[in-house]
């Protein structure tokens, strides 16, 4: 029996930098080298450095280059450069090189690329400079992604290839196989054939596996698979991605409102999308811009956190004025100034656990009408009962520190007072948010450190101001 072909992973050359273990492919030597390279203009030895690099360790090099050699980089590369590396770095660098870059380089690289990386790589750009490179494209591609570039942003018409393979329900299995054979313009990837009719409306899949083990003299309309599930060029990729996401899929149909194939989704895509959406919701809940990156300026970075971190100004002085309101109880126990604090502190920190939880349910759908009001109370218990055995410790130090067990015994109510407070507006106000159809990924901090800051400062300084009878 002879044996099967070994596909081996392309090895770097023999001149390329070594790397230390625990490094990826793009090390600091490896910059270094290509950077010298690319000032000295040696073609031949810079595609010796790179060309076994993928397209995402590409894009990665050219993060890691001096923002005048990136272009020259891409040149010096001609055809041996993968315009798909654009799409793995910032959107920023993409930015810079697609300006800096000759409009026919641009349009020769997108003609290599799918449909999807051409449009992801096209939106960003001003509608003067878009339009420009779609006029120096073939008629038929530019047609394609304009249609592509119609649909709304972060809709799966953005997303979509519009390669694929579709036939009539009346082909057999050994036709379909053979004119796969034979294709000349056959998608790169693609995981089933797609059954249409004669106005392109979805009829069924049939999965590669199946294809290849059907009888050749079988009618696709025997085989298919007719439970398909189909996307809508129009909906929204977050909710494409929960479709990837809960039914394990790594392709899908997607379809205009008239049931007619448009194109496909890949696994790649939404593995992308899942990452980005992921990337967002965190940026979100500490104040940050969605669209931030590391690659921007001082001031672009500057710019997109200021707006939370005014409205955090604001409310502020709203706790300030909590503890304002009893400025000669603290004048009377100074103690009180000392131990504050750490009221406030630990109600922001609980209420921070309960409210990523809760976004995050919120983000995944697993928290809806039927099961909220066990969420909010298994916060709100969770909160009395980590309260409670806090306020024990916080206690006694309190009462050691300050030798007086009576102030151990005010913080310790404050506490778990301010972390059964945690709980329950770590959990209604991101839920709140979602039902006004605001995101509680940007929303919900401010508010929930506010509340508790508050509750926590009135309920240590006003029980303090009760038991001692200050004020």
């Amino acid at each position: 029996m002879a044996e099967p072909d070994v596909v081996h992973a392309s090895a770097p050359p023999p001149d390329a930098p070594s790397r230390q273990e625990g490094e990826g492919l793009v090390t600091a030597a490896l910059v270094e080298a290509v950077s010298e390279t690319i000032r000295i203009g040696d073609a031949e030895r810079l595609r010796s450095l790179v060309g076994h690099l993928h397209e995402a360790d590409l894009g990665e090099l050219l993060q890691a280059l001096d923002e005048d050699l990136r272009p020259s980089l891409i040149e010096l590369l001609g055809s041996h450069f993968h315009f798909a590396a654009l799409t793995e770095v910032d959107e920023a660098i993409r930015l810079s090189l697609l300006e800096a870059l000759p409009t026919d380089t641009i349009v020769d690289g997108l003609r290599e690329l799918d449909s999807d990386d051409a449009i992801y790589i096209l939106e960003d750009l001003e509608d003067e400079d878009r339009k420009t490179i779609l006029e120096r494209l073939p008629l038929p591609e530019r047609a394609q992604l304009t249609r592509g570039l119609d649909f709304p942003e972060e809709s799966a018409g953005r997303l979509m290839q519009t390669d694929f393979v579709a036939v009539p329900p009346f082909w057999t299995v050994g036709r379909t196989i053979d004119y796969l054979r034979e294709m000349k313009d056959a998608p790169e990837t693609f995981y089933a054939v797609y059954v249409i009719d004669p106005v392109f409306k979805l009829l069924g899949t049939v999965p590669l596996h199946k294809l290849l083990r059907s009888p050749r003299d079988a009618r696709l309309e025997s085989v298919l698979d007719e439970d398909v599930r189909a996307v809508r060029a129009t909906e929204d990729r977050e909710e494409v991605g929960r479709l990837f996401q809960r039914y394990n899929l790594v392709s899908a149909a997607v379809t205009d409102d008239a049931g007619r194939l448009v194109g496909v989704l890949t696994i790649d895509d939404i593995v992308d999308v899942i990452h980005e959406e992921a990337d967002e919701d965190l940026k979100a809940l500490g104040g940050v811009m969605g669209d931030e990156e590391l690659s921007d300026t001082v001031m672009q970075t500057a710019r997109s956190r200021f707006p939370w971190l005014f409205v955090n100004l604001g409310t502020a002085f709203l706790a300030a004025a909590v503890i304002g309101v009893f400025e000669g109880t603290i004048k009377q126990m100074v103690a009180l100034a000392i131990l504050m604090p750490i009221v406030a502190s630990m109600g922001g920190n609980a209420a921070t656990q309960a409210m990523t939880v809760t976004v995050r349910a919120l983000a995944t759908r697993e928290l809806g009408t039927r099961n909220t009001q066990r969420v909010v109370l298994r916060e709100v218990l969770v909160g009395l009962v980590n309260g409670s055995a806090l306020a024990v410790f916080l206690g006694v130090g309190a009462g050691l520190w300050f030798r007086d067990y009576e102030l151990g015994a005010v913080i310790s109510s404050a506490l778990t007072i301010n972390m059964i407070v945690a709980g329950l507006f770590g959990t209604l106000v991101p839920i709140t948010i979602n039902r006004l159809k605001l995101d509680p990924a940007v929303a919900s901090a401010v508010f929930v450190t506010t509340t508790t800051d508050v509750i926590g400062f009135f309920a240590f300084l006003g029980i303090a101001t009760w038991w001692f009878g200050l004020g």
